[in-house]
């Protein structure tokens, strides 16, 4: 996260039946941990499904089909006692190769060469509350539509 700047990102939404992938986060300040689909920042030059094809295959080593294009939020958070500003690209895809949709969970890489763990995680989980998922406006364009 850069300080004083607005990022562009793409995530992307994939489902299994009433699950979603989601990749866990913590914020140390707030003591707390979130939940947000794959994807990551839009390079320069680059279309936002583009980059959420990239992500994916950089992050998981998945190919990905059957890309659409849900909707654009501003996201404004502090994460770390840091604000953030992002201009957010929704899309929703499925895996080329099924047996991502059988693991229960698995590790993608950052680019820095961080672990991060994917959960799939029940929609209604974020609806009631007992799970937090970003951007905020998400899991009311999930559960609507």
């Amino acid at each position: 996260m850069r300080t004083g700047q607005i990022r562009a990102i793409a995530i992307c939404v994939f489902r299994k039946e009433d699950l979603i992938l989601v990749c866990e986060g913590y914020d140390e300040v707030k003591q707390d941990y979130f939940y947000r689909p794959i994807g990551g920042g839009i390079e320069y030059g680059e279309k936002s499904f583009e980059a959420v094809e990239r992500e994916v295959l950089e992050e998981i080593g998945a190919s990905i089909t059957n890309i659409k294009y849900l909707e654009t939020f501003e996201n404004i958070f502090t994460y770390n006692g840091d604000l953030g500003h992002e201009i957010v690209f929704v899309f929703d895809a499925e895996f080329v190769d099924q047996v991502f949709y059988e693991k229960p969970s698995f590790l993608g890489l950052e680019d820095s060469g961080a672990a991060f763990k994917l959960i799939w995680k029940p929609i209604s989980d974020f609806a009631d509350g007992k799970l937090r998922l970003v951007p905020e406006n998400l899991c009311n364009l999930l559960s609507n539509g």
